[in-house]
């Protein structure tokens, strides 16, 4: 087992489940733009990097005016929907109880305004210490001076965090920063693509997470 001092737990994919919100909502988006949607597979290859290059990814060469007004579309249609279907993953309350004596933060791409009003719906942030948004700081996972920064903050080492997450960039995050990763495969990621990057662990139900660190 890891010995750690401080956990950073992803949001989307890893601490909930928000796949189908988010998609909704960028095929709202479409809808709205008078362009086809696409499928939910297809939307969910593109979340990790913050809502921008969602839009950019997903819409493809819009101009300027057109892409700003997508991202307008898509940030009031989310903000009214985004708990529609989102739910904590099975196990992950037990999981937080479980490291209730250890620092923890909630480090995600998606936009604070965003990731902080989901985390209270579901009634995560009693069990974490901060929740960081991609506009809360100057760098987005997984460019290694947010992982300074956060590990600083709480004056613990980068050797002795974990990174625990879905997300190609968060187990980047955790290599760049010294960190141990910890990647969960049944998140919005293919399996595939994490496995490729040879995280630090590997989980299959957020449980596991109590026999692989401490």
């Amino acid at each position: 087992m890891k010995e750690t001092d401080l956990l950073i737990f992803d949001l989307d994919g890893t601490l909930v489940s928000s796949g189908a919100d988010i998609a909704a909502s960028v095929n709202a988006t479409l809808r709205r733009l008078g362009l086809p949607e696409k499928p939910v597979e297809e939307i969910l290859r593109f979340v990790g990097d913050g809502v921008r290059l969602l839009i950019e990814r997903t819409l493809g060469g819009l101009d300027g005016g057109r892409f700003d007004e997508a991202l307008e579309i898509f940030g009031a249609h989310y903000r009214e929907h985004m708990l529609d279907t989102t739910v904590p993953y099975p196990g992950i309350e037990a999981v937080l109880r479980h490291f209730s004596g250890k620092r923890k933060v909630i480090l995600t791409n998606k936009r604070h305004s965003f990731a902080r009003p989901i985390a209270e719906a579901l009634g995560l942030t009693a069990h974490f210490d901060e929740v960081i948004g991609a506009d809360s700081t100057p760098f987005t996972k997984p460019d290694p001076r947010l992982l300074d920064l956060v590990t600083r903050r709480f004056g613990v080492s980068p050797a002795r965090t974990a990174v625990i997450g879905d997300g190609v960039n968060d187990v980047l995050l955790a290599r760049n920063g010294g960190s141990f990763s910890c990647a969960y495969l049944n998140g919005l990621t293919p399996r595939v693509s994490l496995l490729a990057l040879r995280p630090d662990c590997t989980y299959e139900a957020p449980p596991e997470l109590m026999t692989l660190i401490r």
